[in-house]
């Protein structure tokens, strides 16, 4: 749980590549949340409807937090979302608050998505190292050390970006559908895709996590605490062999820390 000071609710808007969360939280409690289509937003008049469902969400909500890693979007939301609600609204990014030191090259060009999700790791684990994994559209693993100090991490496409790549690049490949096989091995071209992309990817997680484990001790951070979240995270999280504690809809819980770190009304 990442505990709230606040007392009013809180609308998180966590927009990502191809789908729309949103999460009101009262306190540390998700006491609502819808979703909807990315490309929605595409269409400015069609905002009412989408945020529709926040007349329904109990007590009135005024101020909101956007994690959107669509930036042709995110004004035109945070601009509606401060009109129609009348609070403050802030978009999650590098120039916060943050309770981690950022070292990166270019710390504009660090996914706000994994910004909240360390901020939510850190919240979770605060004297901890910690390797937070994220298995969505893409798959971000991001490290922190034991002070909060950000050392690094991987991006990597996503389960069902491999079975597009496979398909658009090559003639005869088809399109495949990615979820858990029931056996290792494929004995058609569709299993063999599905069971390569699923069982390859496992393993590439299972090889980084050591690797990783294993330089951090190294350094003298300790045994490192281990999260997943996004949406292939439960198809993942169990056959892992580091057993990584999934923690859903972390990105939200995250930008609602940022958010009670930097509003101007505390």
């Amino acid at each position: 749980m990442l505990p709230s000071g606040r007392e009013n609710p809180l609308l998180v808007v966590d927009i990502g590549n191809t789908t729309v969360t949103c999460a009101v939280f009262q306190q540390d409690a998700v006491i609502d949340m819808f979703g909807f289509s990315t490309d929605i937003l595409a269409e400015p008049d069609r905002l009412p409807e989408a945020f529709h469902p926040l007349a329904g969400a109990g007590p009135a909500v005024r101020d909101a937090v956007l994690c959107s890693v669509v930036p042709a979007v995110s004004e035109s939301v945070r601009d509606y979302l401060a009109r129609s609600l009348g609070g403050e609204v802030l978009l999650v990014s590098s120039g916060m608050k943050l309770p981690f030191s950022l070292h990166y090259e270019s710390p504009s060009s660090f996914g706000v998505d994994r910004i909240a999700l360390c901020a939510a790791g850190r919240k979770l684990f605060p004297r901890q190292a910690l390797i937070a994994l994220d298995v969505g559209t893409a798959i971000t693993i991001d490290v922190l050390g034991a002070e909060g100090v950000y050392l690094g991490g991987f991006i990597m496409p996503g389960l069902d970006l491999m079975a597009g790549a496979l398909h658009e690049r090559t003639a005869q490949l088809p399109l495949v559908s990615i979820h858990q096989p029931a056996e290792l091995l494929g004995r058609s071209t569709v299993t063999c895709i599905r069971n390569g992309i699923f069982w390859g990817c496992i393993a590439q997680l299972d090889g980084l996590f050591v690797r990783i484990s294993r330089e951090l001790q190294e350094q003298g951070e300790g045994e490192p605490a281990m999260m997943v979240t996004g949406g292939n995270a439960t198809a993942v999280a169990g056959l892992l062999a580091a057993r990584p504690q999934l923690v859903e809809h972390a990105v939200a819980k995250g930008a609602c820390y940022l958010y009670e770190l930097n509003a101007s009304r505390q």
